[in-house]
């Protein structure tokens, strides 16, 4: 049985603040991405930016269910096949034709958004190109159908129908999800499903919607590190979030 956690109007208020600085660190974080940048570069200037509005970053030494150690960086950057959670080094240098997705998680006065971006690195093939734009896409289907009284399921499903008229691989095993007291609530929001199934949605809910998608096969695996989700064909993959409030009527994107 999920707990879902309504947010108070109070909450809301520290969330769309948090949401708005969330947005602007993803904007500067993007402009940053070039090739030659190393992950670890990347993730120390989310650091300053982070440190400098006086927020934290929510993933860093964030230990998942079933994580052996907790996440060692503070944003997650994964490059080409790498679906999410790739972990910065300062060996992982990003070249040219690069498709780069950043996800960073806030935290602004004690509450967390969430917010991904897959960027170009360059001139990037077209193949690359129109997987990042039906994803993106994808996310804002999902937002559309986020209104209070629907169900997960209606989020999900209306991604699904979307997607499969491109034929791209939709991950099952990780999903949107509640967010604002933690990095990770109920309910479990997936990018596929059933109209009419799951959880209802409830004005002052905040969800994390986040469609990924892979060019071929939606099977994943795990890295070594234990947090890096690949493609099992090793394809590109794309990933695009936003932290959304519930309302009566079309959700509000709170990390815009």
């Amino acid at each position: 049985m999920a707990r879902i956690r309504i947010k108070t109007k109070d909450d809301i208020k520290i969330l769309r603040e948090g949401g708005k600085r969330h947005a602007e660190i993803m904007r500067l974080l993007v402009a940053k991405v070039a090739p030659g940048i190393t992950t670890k570069e990347l993730d120390d200037y989310a650091v300053t930016l982070i440190k400098n509005g006086g927020d934290i970053a929510s993933f860093l030494n964030y230990k998942p269910t079933g994580a052996n150690y907790p996440y060692p960086s503070s944003v997650c950057i994964s490059i080409n096949d790498e679906i999410v959670h790739g972990i910065p080094n300062a060996e992982r240098i990003i070249k040219e034709g690069d498709i780069v997705s950043i996800d960073l998680g806030l935290t602004h006065k004690g509450l967390v958004t969430d917010m991904a971006v897959t960027v170009p690195v360059g001139v990037i093939d077209k193949e690359s190109e129109k997987l990042l734009k039906v994803t993106k896409e994808a996310l804002f289907v999902g937002i559309k159908n986020a209104k209070g009284g629907k169900r997960t399921g209606d989020i999900g499903s209306a991604i699904e129908r979307f997607v499969k008229q491109f034929g791209y691989g939709i991950v099952e095993e990780l999903s949107g999800h509640g967010v604002g007291y933690s990095v990770h609530e109920d309910p479990f929001v997936p990018n596929f499903g059933e109209a009419g199934k799951g959880d209802i949605l409830q004005p002052d809910m905040v969800i994390a919607i986040e469609p990924m998608l892979n060019l071929g096969t939606k099977e994943i695996i795990l890295d070594e590190d234990g947090y890096t989700y690949r493609t099992k064909d090793g394809k590109r993959s794309a990933h695009f979030e936003h932290t959304v409030l519930i309302t009566k009527g079309e959700a509000e994107v709170l990390t815009a």
